[in-house]
């Protein structure tokens, strides 16, 4: 017995030694919780151990790389639950402007730099939720990060998006002029498993649709898919092994999408205490996309800080805190793209402000989104096997969230970023 224990601490320490990064942090957060003093040892692109410094530092050689990072936490990489890549704030150009008068070599490059903004701030992992009216564009940019072209997250890509025929696209031109859309329109049976399975084959890994726009009698939210259309939609993407999302803000479409069977719900800001009822009856998630909603209001004239909230972010805050109450998952996403890249801490700072704690919020943004993604096989934990996307900041963001503005370094797939 005791021959076995020493040829295990001999192996144990070989292991150890090759091509070993061992950070030693004030502390980490493990995608769950807070560990004081623990430390976190990188083999080529995985975690090979998470331990107490006093462990790791017994059974570490001399041929491991030590980082020492005084006064820093290590997180696993972020993720960014909803960004376009392809948009860029609607301070700077309408979002009219950007389908209808943008060329799409322009905004890919522009795409280009918002990929590498949102690395650098520390997410390592983005759901691009639709390029807005550039086509599959978003299928090139994530290959050329994958091929390691250019800086940028892993993607989750949703391609062009499903529309209802009518409902989303710019307004208020003549009914004898066809211009772009904002995503692609699908109606039907036929129509709908067709698109559905074109945007899969193209690389989509996720379907979206809107499930409510802006298209009632009188210019409000009003819903677009029925449910039957949208189960067909969910069943077909399914059946390819892709989940569907909603962007839905109304009660009905929110119900629609629900019962259709998406997995999260983007914005959600009407619903009701029977909506999120709903939503945790069929384990579906709240993406609520504070930040964006709150960029919009400053857009139109509100000083923020100096003058009273608006209707709109009054009512959001409410729906918010009805479904946190209501036991609704809470995933982050802060619709980037309505608000600038590289600013995705936005919404954790708005998610603490909105009431949640600083710990919770950070779980939104790693577990909890790795769960509902489903790529908790590689990232959103610190955990042995996982992929060595890692995100170290100075301070304690678990105690006051705006410390995650202060990245340090940022390492993706065990490589270090490059960060200035």
């Amino acid at each position: 017995m005791r021959f076995l224990i020493v040829f295990f601490v001999l192996i144990s320490n070989v292991l150890i030694a090759q091509n070993i990064t061992y950070l030693r942090p004030e502390r980490v957060f493990d995608g769950e919780k807070i560990l004081e003093k623990y430390g976190v040892l990188i083999k080529e692109n995985k975690i090979e151990l998470i331990d107490s410094q006093s462990i790791i530092d017994k059974n570490i050689t001399k041929d491991a790389k030590i980082v020492e990072l005084k006064n820093c936490t290590l997180l696993p990489g972020l993720i960014e639950g909803h960004t376009h890549l392809f948009l860029h704030p609607y301070n700077e150009t309408p979002w009219d402007d950007q389908v209808l008068k943008e060329a799409r070599s322009y905004r890919t490059a522009r795409a280009v730099v918002h990929a590498e903004k949102t690395l650098k701030a520390g997410f390592t992992t983005a759901r691009d939720l639709g390029t807005e009216g550039a086509e599959f564009d978003d299928v090139g940019l994530k290959k050329a990060i994958d091929d390691g072209l250019i800086l940028g997250p892993k993607l989750l890509i949703a391609t062009k998006a499903l529309i209802a025929t009518g409902s989303y696209a710019p307004k208020n031109f003549s009914p004898d002029i066809k211009v772009p859309q904002g995503a692609e329109e699908a109606d039907g049976h036929d129509d709908l498993i067709k698109k559905v399975r074109n945007q899969i084959g193209r690389g989509a890994d996720v379907i979206k649709i809107y499930a409510d726009y802006r298209w009632g009698l009188r210019g409000e939210a009003a819903p677009t898919f029925s449910i039957e259309e949208i189960k067909l939609i969910v069943e077909t993407a399914k059946s390819a092994g892709r989940p569907t999302v909603a962007h839905a803000s109304t009660a009905e479409g929110m119900r629609r999408a629900i019962l259709g069977g998406v997995e999260t719900i983007e914005h959600g800001d009407n619903g009701t205490p029977e909506i999120w009822k709903l939503m945790v009856e069929n384990n579906v998630c709240l993406c609520p996309t504070l930040a964006a909603g709150d960029a919009i209001s400053q857009y139109r004239g509100w000083k923020k800080g100096f003058e009273q909230e608006p209707e709109r972010i009054t009512k959001k805050r409410l729906s918010f805190k009805q479904a946190t109450e209501a036991g609704v998952k809470i995933c982050f996403g802060g619709d980037v793209g309505v608000f600038a890249h590289g600013d995705n801490a936005r919404e954790l700072e708005m998610l603490v402000d909105y009431g949640m704690q600083p710990i919770d919020a950070l779980k939104t943004a790693t577990s909890i989104n790795a769960d509902a993604f489903h790529i908790n096989n590689e990232v959103g934990r610190l955990k042995k096997g996982l992929l060595a996307d890692l995100l170290i900041v100075e301070g304690n963001p678990a105690q006051t969230i705006s410390d995650i503005r202060n990245v340090k370094k940022v390492y993706k797939n065990g490589i270090l970023v490059e960060l200035k």
